[in-house]
This record gives C-alpha cells, sequence and structure tokens, in this order.
C-alpha cells in the first residue's frame, strides 16, 4: 500500500507538469499545525521536496513580513494549494480564512488546483460540518467578534473544497 505522502507528491508533480503558467510555487500548503506538523505535514513535505517541487510552507515566511499579506501572495505565487484537513482545522479561524483565498484562486480559473487531504477524518464530517467541525463552529458561533456571514462562508468554503477529489489518510497507510 502506498503511502498517503507519497502518492499525494506524486499526483502533484504529475498535475503540475499539466498546469500553466508556471507560478513561483509549485505547492502551498495549507494545515492545522497542532494536529500534523511535527508528523504527517513534514513527512509530505519531505517527499514534495524529494520530487523537487518547490513547496511553500509557513515557516518559509521571512520574520519581519506581515504574515497574511504573505501567505495571500504565496497562495496566488502557487499552482497547487494542498489542504490537509485534520481534526481541528475548522478551530482555526486562520486556516478558514486561508481556505477562502486558496478556492478564490481555484475559482478564478486560472490552473490553480486544489487537492484535499484528509487526514485521519472522514471526508463527510468536513463537507457536512459534523462531529469536531460541528464543534469548532459552535464555538465560532459563540463569537461575538465573528459574523454570521463570515461563519456561512467558511461553511460553503470547506463544502465546496471537500467536494474536490482528494486523499484520504484512512486508505492509505
Amino acid at each position: 500500500m502506498a503511502s498517503t505522502s507519497d502518492a499525494a507528491a506524486t499526483a502533484i508533480n504529475q498535475s503540475i507538469h499539466f498546469a500553466l503558467p508556471l507560478k513561483k510555487y509549485d505547492v502551498f500548503i495549507s494545515f492545522r499545525g497542532e494536529d500534523t506538523r511535527d508528523n504527517f505535514t513534514s513527512h509530505l513535505h519531505a517527499a514534495l521536496l524529494q520530487h523537487q517541487l518547490e513547496t511553500f510552507i509557513d515557516y518559509r515566511l521571512q520574520k519581519g513580513d506581515d504574515v497574511w499579506p504573505s501567505l495571500v501572495q504565496a497562495i496566488q505565487d502557487s499552482t497547487v494549494s494542498l489542504v490537509i484537513f485534520s481534526q481541528n482545522y475548522a478551530s482555526s479561524t486562520w486556516c478558514l480564512n486561508e481556505l477562502i483565498e486558496i478556492m478564490e484562486q481555484h475559482n478564478k480559473k486560472k490552473g490553480h488546483v486544489v487537492v484535499p487531504v484528509f487526514f485521519k477524518i472522514d471526508p463527510s464530517h468536513v463537507r457536512k460540518q459534523t462531529h469536531s467541525y460541528q464543534t469548532a463552529f459552535t464555538k465560532h458561533e459563540q463569537d461575538i467578534k465573528i459574523s454570521c456571514n463570515m461563519i456561512h462562508k467558511w461553511k460553503e468554503t470547506l463544502f465546496q473544497a471537500a467536494n474536490l477529489s482528494g486523499f484520504d489518510s484512512r486508505v492509505y497507510r
């Protein structure tokens, strides 16, 4: 059985060869650091580098740069966005806002490919916002600083992204 990180790296490498125009980064990785940084994401990043793919991951941010504009630019400068949906991805408003930017790039039809990776989570939990995703949204709804419109947009974007063909770590080792 192939590993999820190697399968994803190979598929992305093949996709990039067909995508135009060339961008600064081949792959932008979106992930919830607490869930996957020191395990799955680090292995995936290493596999992408082994396949000679130029990858943007958050530790590439320059010290002193404004984080959000730098991330938006990196997303725009990437051919593929790899979104690693994990147990607590939806608990991060940062991740959800990043996903909105990723899907906006995808929807502009300029060749921006989005590949979801469902890390130890059922894709339907992301798509339908059940289980830990439902818990996260219950907390977001209680935060008076977050508008109902933003919550609605996050939910729509999660649904849209989770409906894309991707990888389920429960199927690969």
